[in-house]
């Protein structure tokens, strides 16, 4: 069975995005870029949901910083909105339960899997128990009055036990996890 590992950029809120910035709050750097574009896992599948679909699509069609390294990698995309055919290349449109989608391909792929983005998506993946790292890379800002998209709302509660961590650029952290889905806090 193959792995699955959550990815999130957020402020330190824990907000994914911001009104008014720019992408990566304009922060990203060029240990970042190279981590990304060179990483191991930095061709393993992606899953992602149809509003980081959306998202990351338009940046890559806009020949965004960094977003180009994604155009080769197979992408799944899971949605009952979104129009075929995808034209970002190497997408595949899921209309079917994510969840058994993913315990499914999980069995079935030939490489470890990775998200992108996609709040409600891993909300449903860790919930369920598929998620094997939970990664995240800090970013220093607090977005709290222009903040979008918070990442942590309605998830479980969760046990994370660090088993790596970088720093980018002398600012942003990486931290990466594995996670416990617990069923409330300790020692209740």
């Amino acid at each position: 069975m193959q792995t699955l590992t959550i990815d999130f950029i957020c402020s330190l809120d824990g907000y994914g995005a911001a009104e008014g910035w720019p992408g990566l709050w304009g922060m990203g750097g060029p240990e970042y870029f190279e981590w990304l574009a060179t990483a191991p896992d930095g061709d393993y599948p992606i899953l992602m949901g149809a509003t980081t679909y959306r998202l990351m699509s338009a940046f890559a069609a806009g020949g965004e910083e960094g977003v180009g390294v994604l155009d080769p990698i197979p992408k799944y995309v899971f949605s009952a909105t979104l129009p075929e055919p995808l034209e970002w290349a190497n997408s595949t449109l899921v209309r079917e339960d994510a969840v058994e989608f993913v315990r499914a391909l999980k069995e079935e792929s030939d490489r470890p899997l990775r998200t992108l983005g996609s709040v409600s998506l891993c909300r449903s993946l860790l919930s369920a128990g598929l998620v094997d790292r939970y990664r995240v890379v800090l970013f220093p800002v607090i977005t709290g009055a222009t903040g979008q998209d918070r990442i942590f709302d309605g998830y479980p509660d969760v046990r994370l036990d660090l088993v790596a961590s970088r720093t980018f650029d002398g600012r942003l952290q990486l931290l990466e996890y594995v996670p416990t889905v617990l069923d409330g806090p300790p020692g209740r």
